[in-house]
């Protein structure tokens, strides 16, 4: 079962139903959506997205998703999960616009990684980031992740492959609750 996190300001915690046009709302954002999977997707996409996060990640224990909280508003999203596409645990997170540039992306990214390391046990977790999406890549490197290899896409763009390493001093872990 998916845990609570806290950070400094954000609560990440699993969703509730009553969050559906909240996650609509931000992967319907195109300036979210297209750095997410493959792309904006349409609204009745996303709706069946958030109803498989119910009847398939948390009622099989798939893998963490949480919605992202600050002050009981939800501006984001986060999971980690098994992927084939690094051959272990990826880390991934979206905020909404309005929450950008205040460092909750860091938060969130630090948090997700911490929960890696210290509760599921991985000794490395992974990130996939468009190559022309800069922020996620400066703050990616900010806390520790390494460019491992690139991925050419089948439309031509390219997918930086980014890993952390678990370190004797990975850094303080976020409360669980």
């Amino acid at each position: 079962m998916t845990p609570a996190l806290r950070t400094e300001r954000l609560l990440l915690e699993p969703y509730v139903p009553e969050d559906e046009e909240g996650f609509v709302a931000l992967f319907q954002d195109t300036r979210v959506s297209r750095w997410m999977g493959d792309g904006p997707a349409s609204e009745a996409a996303d709706r069946a997205l958030f109803g498989r996060i119910f009847t398939e990640v948390y009622a099989r224990d798939l893998f963490d998703v949480w919605a992202v909280r600050r002050d009981g508003l939800l501006v984001g999203h986060a999971e980690i999960k098994p992927t084939d596409a690094v051959a272990g645990h990826e880390i991934i997170y979206a905020l909404t616009p309005s929450a950008w540039g205040s460092g909750l992306g860091t938060e969130v990214a630090e948090a997700v990684v911490a929960h890696g390391f210290d509760t599921l046990g991985l000794t490395e977790v992974h990130a996939t980031v468009a190559a022309p999406n800069e922020s996620s890549l400066m703050l990616l490197d900010r806390i520790g992740f390494e460019h491992v290899r690139d991925i050419e896409e089948e439309d031509g763009s390219t997918t930086r492959v980014l890993a952390r390493r678990r370190t004797a001093t990975a850094g303080k872990s976020p409360s669980v609750r």
